[in-house]
């Protein structure tokens, strides 16, 4: 966890979520698809620290390899408006480790963003003149001219909205006031969402695309709000509300949405129904990172609904310190249940399972194609790794389309333009 000014909520609330603040969430602007129509449905997905592109029906896979000297990791970030060019996120080799406390050293770590163009085959280094730290990150793409980028100076993160090539760089946050992440843009691309992790707790805001005009949708120091989502209309702001005191861990959370001016909060499941906290693997090879609900098309909701009493092998340590932004012991005999995929209507609460439960098999990160006709997601069996999964909208000719880099896994399914 970061010791930084921008100080986030005392433990149990700092945990992992930090080295996901760090990263280019894989849905960057509001949900799994851009909108944009397509010749043909294609995903990104990463694996085993690689990026990679296949096509819907598992064929066409290919793993970004861009052999750009001392560039350890990439990751895709958001799309421009052409549907062709995408922003990626590159790393050098981490320098916190044995004896380099990830506090202090990890964003010590350089990194790059660059823009990629798919058809032409080009990649470009942007945001790179004028350099206010050497770690970056690409929070949210506000314009084809414009992207907010997640800057880290003297182990305090905070938030900047800068032209492509890094020049004209103007505070979105300022330094002390907390962490901004799990960034989306509205519909109309006019207003900002997020959440931001500060002594006071996870709160949910909005704001204008300067990080001004601000307003507070959710925040309660009992309740971690993450995440954010608009409508398809724009109405609407879709969060998870994760009672941490009970749940250090962060296992389980509710799915809320909150009216954009705030006039209206509904909390639509109940006893923390969907897996927020996903953790997957063995003793061998492990991963983890929040699993998010998803909007689909006609204004439903997407999300990870836990069996009864369900319980993952991975069991949080609240005994010891979180040194490695996991902390937690493989115990796989105590596990139960599983998790199957629903779609909630919010306006009636009706709920329909989309993916069916199956006993000791989890199944996550639910996403919508543009065109509503597809949804992928991932799927896990208790300590194995994640694989790739297809099917219809409403579930069926569910197929296993990728296991990742050499089996090791694949994670964070988005549609590309």
């Amino acid at each position: 966890m970061l010791p930084i000014a921008n100080r986030l909520p005392p433990d149990p609330q700092r945990r992992h979520f930090l080295t996901q603040a760090f990263a280019v969430p894989l849905m960057l602007g509001g949900g799994c698809h851009s909108g944009i129509k397509r010749k043909h449905n294609r995903l990104f997905f990463t694996s085993d620290g690689r990026a990679a592109v296949v096509n819907a029906d598992g064929t066409g896979l290919r793993y970004f390899d861009f052999q750009v000297p001392n560039q350890v990791t990439w990751q895709p970030g958001p799309f421009l408006s052409d549907g062709r060019r995408v922003v990626f996120l590159s790393m050098e080799a981490r320098r916190d480790g044995p004896g380099r406390p990830f506090d202090e050293f990890y964003t010590q770590t350089p990194t790059h963003l660059w823009l990629h163009d798919l058809d032409r085959g080009t990649l470009t280094e942007i945001a790179q003149k004028e350099r206010l730290a050497v770690f970056y990150t690409p929070a949210l793409l506000l314009s084809d001219e414009r992207i907010l980028v997640q800057v880290v100076r003297n182990r305090v993160g905070q938030l900047f909205s800068m032209n492509l090539d890094g020049t004209d760089a103007l505070e979105f946050t300022r330094a002390g006031e907390g962490l901004p992440y799990g960034l989306s843009l509205s519909p109309n691309r006019q207003r900002v969402a997020f959440h931001l992790a500060s002594s006071r707790g996870y709160e949910i805001w909005t704001s204008d695309l300067n990080g001004d005009r601000r307003v507070k949708i959710a925040g309660d120091p009992n309740h971690l709000y993450f995440g954010t989502s608009w409508s398809p209309d724009g109405n609407w702001i879709l969060f998870q509300d994760c009672l941490h005191r009970s749940d250090p861990g962060h296992d389980a959370s509710d799915i809320c949405i909150g009216r954009a001016d705030r006039s209206e909060h509904r909390v639509l499941t109940q006893d923390q129904a969907h897996w927020f906290a996903a953790t997957y693997g063995g003793n061998e090879r492990h991963g983890g990172g929040s699993n998010m609900p998803e909007w689909t098309l006609d204004g439903h909701i997407l999300y990870s609904r836990r069996s009864v009493e369900a319980k993952v092998p991975w069991e949080f340590q609240t005994s010891r310190p979180d040194t490695d932004h996991f902390n937690r012991d493989f115990k796989p005999k105590a596990a139960r249940g599983g998790t199957s995929i629903c779609r909630l209507d919010p306006t009636t609460g009706a709920e329909k399972t989309i993916i069916p439960f199956e006993e000791g098999i989890w199944k996550c990160r639910a996403c919508p194609s543009a065109d509503g006709h597809q949804l992928a997601y991932c799927q896990a069996a208790t300590g194995k790794m994640t694989s790739l999964w297809i099917s219809n909208s409403e579930g069926g000719m569910a197929r296993e389309i990728n296991r990742g880099h050499e089996g090791r896994g694949a994670d964070h399914p988005r549609w590309l333009p």
